[in-house]
């Protein structure tokens, strides 16, 4: 009769053990809206690798200066349409578009260097393009969402920390790493 008391007692212990464990693990998560924005940079870099595949096939041009113009307008009338400064939301695009556009060049380098390594097919650059699209307006939006923090003192660290947790949540190799670097280079004012 005595062992289900012992085992209540046990089992209590260790869920005080593993909550103990976990404090800590909590307590280090940033607490930070930052990540979002970030992650949306990162997602909206990571769609220069299928543009480069497309490109390495196709052999088009890695700068299209009438598309990133488009994409420039475009963020600028969603900055009027939310208040936001569009000055400061296309600085960060043109940033975020410079970063993309040396991602694609590192992988046709890496592509021309070994060709085995390249993608075997050409993704549609289209639908590329739509998925850049929609990460833009997310990214504005974000911006809305952030303006005061991204214009704060503290802005910086918390931005430090946003790209840490986005690096490592998605497993970002080095010219990602780079490559977000840059794209956010401009975020805190």
């Amino acid at each position: 009769m005595m062992y289900p008391m012992i085992r209540l007692l046990a089992s209590a212990a260790a869920l005080s053990a593993l909550a103990a464990l976990l404090a800590p693990a909590a307590a280090a998560q940033p607490d930070t809206t930052l990540v979002d924005l970030v992650d949306a940079a990162a997602r909206r870099l990571q769609v220069a690798d299928p543009i480069a595949a497309n490109k390495f096939h196709t052999g088009g041009p890695i700068q299209d200066p009438v598309r990133e113009q488009q994409v420039l307008d475009a963020v600028s009338a969603e900055a009027v349409s939310l208040n936001l400064d569009p000055n400061y939301v296309t600085t960060a695009f043109r940033d975020q578009i410079d970063a993309t556009v040396a991602i694609e060049y590192s992988r046709l380098a890496q592509w021309t260097f070994d060709p085995a390594a390249a993608p075997a097919e050409a993704p549609d650059l289209a639908s590329s393009r739509g998925v850049i699209d929609a990460l833009n307006r997310e990214m504005v939006t974000r911006m809305a969402d952030e303006w005061a923090k991204l214009h704060s003192p503290a802005c910086p660290a918390e931005l430090d920390r946003a790209k840490a947790t986005v690096v490592k949540e998605r497993r970002l190799d080095p010219l990602y790493v780079q490559g977000i670097d840059f794209a956010t280079r401009n975020y805190c004012r």
